[in-house]
């Protein structure tokens, strides 16, 4: 299956990857990568970066890394096909404008029919690719346009009640983890993964809070490098599998996640 990663703080970090290293990372039988993608938060834009081959072969991570890219709000994907052939169109993260913000989705799991037992569940936002991850992000903001419609930010509770209704539709089809980012907060969704047993069994993400300054070096071994600094930090950090060998804490199934600034809200009220 797919590997993602998000990262969300409160104050901008540096985040590099060796993305065929964090491929290996989890993995099940050392399967092909089909294509990775990075989005870095940047204001209410994002730079987002992708390609549909492995990362070992890509001349563009050297470019990222260069830059030393600073962003607080982070998502990554490598993917591994189920639906939809090798290509541009089918490589996650995908991203889209609603309210104007930039919001950006990446899923790991396969929801099987979806285009067929969802039709009709989206109109303004219509998927580029062929794959049932894009179907879901495009129904996700077809059903949160309601939300964005008045100009403001709206409340979390109004948004986790959107986005927790629909997972529990897209777990009826399949795996349906799945980061999700609006600009304002993250959204994290656990379900199912295939395990190192081959089983498909919870949990499909993993969560860690740091809130301290520390190395920069977080988690080399697993291809993910945060620079953090000396200024005290607040971090929260979801994988696929846990990157280091720390006290990760396992998403339950069904359980979503709502984080801002490297906080994680748990008020539904919170505005």
């Amino acid at each position: 299956m797919c590997e993602l990663f998000a990262l969300s703080s409160k104050i901008s970090t540096n985040v590099n990857f060796s993305l065929n290293i964090f491929a290996r990372h989890g993995s099940v039988g050392g399967r092909t990568v089909d294509g990775w993608g990075l989005a870095f938060y940047d204001g209410r834009d994002v730079r987002l970066y992708k390609e549909p081959e492995p990362a070992g072969q890509s001349d563009w991570l050297s470019f990222i890394e260069q830059r030393k890219q600073l962003s607080s709000l982070v998502l990554s994907h490598i993917r591994r096909a189920t639906q939809g052939g090798i290509s541009l169109s089918n490589t996650q993260p995908f991203m889209r404008e609603l309210g104007g913000q930039a919001h950006v989705f990446a899923h790991n799991g396969n929801l099987a029919g979806i285009g067929q037992r969802m039709a009709g569940r989206w109109k303004r936002f219509q998927p580029i690719g062929q794959t049932d991850s894009e179907i879901a992000f495009c129904i996700l903001l077809e059903a949160l346009s309601p939300l964005w419609a008045g100009g403001a930010v709206p409340s979390v509770a109004a948004r986790r009640s959107v986005i927790q209704g629909l997972a529990a539709e897209f777990r009826e089809l399949g795996p349906a983890n799945f980061i999700y980012a609006d600009g304002d907060a993250l959204f994290a969704h656990g379900h199912r993964r295939i395990q190192q047993d081959g089983m498909i069994t919870p949990p499909g993400l993993f969560w860690l809070v740091r809130t301290c300054g520390a190395s920069d070096e977080l988690a080399p071994a697993s291809g993910v490098r945060i620079g953090i600094g000396d200024t005290p930090q607040a971090l929260m950090l979801f994988a696929s599998v846990p990157l280091t060998d720390e006290a990760w804490n396992p998403l339950q199934e069904g359980e979503l996640i709502a984080v801002r600034e490297g906080l994680r809200i748990y008020d539904p009220d919170m505005p």
